[in-house]
């Protein structure tokens, strides 16, 4: 195979300019793979619209999904909540030939396997002096600090978000371990906390991820973690693992930047 194993996130093709990009998005060769990590946008046409675009031009697209993704606005068509949403975008993914979560792990080249993973946030990245979750909400609420998700994002069935993670959490690291070769572990929030260490407002940590995560990239025999959310896209190693965030972000961040934007980063050079 002479393609080449690419890797977005954040797309947010609600806003025009963001689905200008995925319009131009194009593979180099014929074999090239597309991982899409996450947050394509708010409404589900509109997510579906942009995987099933991508999926018409790149070998194959693994999408694992993002928190925006899962969000149930009130002008919605798709009124779906929680679990049956994301159960609602994994068909339709299927049905156009998407990998998703719930899929076995594709082998790129063969030999490593690709692991899109659909683990949530806990409310366990405390921002500093928190004891308890409790605590961190509130110096969060405080400092004026909310994440979206706590009017969109529902977690039906579970009782909350936090309970739907660990739920998640637990099925993940089942099949992880039962992986006899490397695995690019593709998640949309980052797997290690260190990366939200450089966000203007430390609190928004709350909603970027889990402790329970932490150890999974040595734990697990790891290639590369591909990982956005947090609109820093950069490369940085942890406990000699390398991470890579692939966002996009909103068009006011994306403008700012020297680099053209939506630029598919080449996860195994």
């Amino acid at each position: 195979m002479s393609g080449r194993l690419l890797a977005i996130s954040d797309l947010h093709v609600s806003y025009l300019e963001n689905r200008a990009l995925v319009e131009q998005m194009r593979p180099t060769h014929d074999d090239d793979w597309l991982i899409v990590a996450g947050d394509v946008a708010d409404q589900f046409a509109d997510v579906m619209w942009a995987l099933t675009t991508l999926a018409g031009r790149f070998a194959k697209v693994i999408w694992a999904p993002g928190n925006h993704d899962l969000w149930t606005p009130q002008n919605d068509p798709e009124q779906a909540r929680g679990v049956a949403r994301y159960e609602l975008l994994v068909e339709a993914c299927r049905a156009a030939g998407i990998v998703t979560p719930e899929d076995p792990y594709p082998l790129w080249q063969n030999d490593i396997a690709v692991a899109p993973l659909h683990v949530l946030y806990d409310y366990s990245f405390w921002p500093k002096g928190a004891t308890s979750t409790e605590e961190a909400l509130a110096i969060a609420r405080k400092a004026g600090i909310v994440g979206t998700d706590e009017v969109l994002l529902h977690p039906d069935p579970y009782p909350g978000r936090a309970e739907w993670c660990r739920a998640r959490v637990a099925a993940t690291e089942e099949r992880l371990a039962a992986l006899d070769r490397p695995a690019v572990l593709v998640n949309h929030f980052p797997l290690v906390r260190e990366p939200t260490d450089v966000m203007w407002y430390p609190e928004f940590a709350l909603w970027c991820g889990t402790t329970l995560t932490a150890d999974w990239p040595t734990r697990f025999d790891t290639a590369v973690v591909v990982y956005g959310h947090l609109h820093i896209p950069r490369t940085t190693w942890h406990a000699g693992v390398r991470h890579e965030e692939v966002s996009v972000g909103y068009p006011r961040e994306w403008k700012k930047r020297s680099a053209p934007p939506a630029q598919l980063r080449d996860v195994l050079p």
